[in-house]
């Protein structure tokens, strides 16, 4: 039998780790880079749960990248104070893993050209033949056992196959991010639950710190020109005044919800941010997007091992009643826990007797571990 050949489109982190994961099979890949004209300095950090770290350190054995953090606090504000309503910390277990996005993707870009069956074509690909598994390059058309869309949340190769079967939100909020360099200890991850939006700190060097801030688009515009003296208040307010080295150029993104219903059409498959966009304050996209990786190398490793070929198989099917219930429940408790957060005064007595006691319920924060860690069918 010939080796089967699949294609990826789309050099994001999804499409880097899928790639990588997906080459420890029997199969070839051309994963398909894109011709970037102009380069993007992304100081964004991603937060992964240990089972998600376990999945990477396996398949490219990279350990200096990762920030280990074993303690994880939130706080909610209220009335100008800051309380805290909820604390994790394990003396012996991680709770998860931080890195910053830029070196996941320099560290995957190395492992993937030391790989045989990996291919790296820098093309933009912008025509896909769905009833053939066909894309066209050079005028000419390639054919795959399997084709994998990884370009991001807005692409319109989506549309044939989703036809507007999602389920989507205009948070009308943006997500500001920057780095922080200090001489301060600061070890552990924080979550403020802040008047203005969630705030996250970060950290993922012994100097370093990652803010990610979820604010509403008024505010944003509203302060555009403040935004790095409103940034240097909050933190040095919520953080005790730490000794404060450098800051980074703020970079900001639009916050929106986008869960798709419907996950291939014939061996076309969405993977990655176009599966599903959620709001960036529980830290779980990219623990999301390994879960369905890793789910679709389990699916296809069984495929292959029966002699089965992936074209025109049952495999895609199965990835999605697999994967689909648990992306859209997590995606929707998400917005959910966002809406709880803000400053509403029909959730406020409700969530002021939640909080004030939920840091006594050991179960609950079993279950919240569990579920991060490993997603509801873990």
């Amino acid at each position: 039998m010939n080796i089967q050949k699949i294609c990826i489109i789309g050099d994001g982190l999804a499409g880097l780790s899928a790639a990588t994961i997906l080459s420890q099979e029997n199969i070839e890949i051309d994963l398909y880079a894109g011709n970037k004209k102009k380069t993007i300095n992304d100081n964004r950090t991603t937060a992964i749960s240990k089972s998600s770290y376990l999945l990477i350190e396996k398949n490219i054995h990279v350990k200096n990248i990762f920030w280990p953090c074993n303690e994880i606090n939130l706080f909610f504000e209220e009335k100008k104070k800051i309380i805290n309503f909820l604390n994790f910390k394990e003396k012996k277990r991680k709770l998860m893993y931080i890195f910053q996005n830029k070196e996941l993707k320099k560290n995957l870009n190395v492992h993937i050209s030391k790989k045989k069956n990996i291919k790296l074509i820098k093309k933009n690909i912008t025509s896909i033949n769905y009833n053939d598994s066909s894309i066209l390059l050079n005028k000419k058309k390639v054919f795959y056992d399997l084709i994998i869309l990884s370009i991001g949340s807005q692409s319109k190769l989506y549309n044939q196959i989703t036809q507007d079967r999602v389920i989507k939100k205009n948070y009308k909020e943006i997500a500001l991010t920057t780095t922080i360099k200090h001489s301060s200890k600061i070890s552990s991850v924080s979550q403020f639950f802040l008047n203005e939006g969630p705030l996250a700190v970060l950290p993922f060097s012994k100097n370093a710190i990652s803010i990610v801030w979820s604010v509403s688009s008024l505010f944003f515009h509203k302060n555009n020109k403040l935004l790095k003296k409103n940034f240097l208040i909050k933190i040095k307010t919520l953080l005790n005044k730490p000794k404060i080295v450098s800051v980074e150029k703020i970079q900001s993104f639009p916050i929106n919800l986008n869960l798709k219903t419907k996950y291939f059409k014939n061996n076309v498959l969405i993977l990655g941010d176009g599966l599903h966009a959620v709001h960036p304050m529980a830290g779980q996209g990219f623990n999301l997007v390994l879960r369905d990786i890793k789910n679709l190398s389990d699916l296809m490793s069984k495929t292959l091992s029966l002699g089965l070929t992936l074209k025109n198989s049952f495999l895609l099917k199965d990835f999605s009643q697999a994967r689909k219930p648990e992306n859209i429940i997590l995606g929707l408790g998400i917005d959910f826990t966002n809406i709880f957060f803000k400053d509403n005064k029909y959730f406020l007595p409700i969530k002021r007797a939640i909080l004030n006691n939920i840091n006594n319920f050991k179960f609950v924060k079993k279950i919240s571990q569990l579920v991060s860690d490993k997603g509801i069918t873990g």
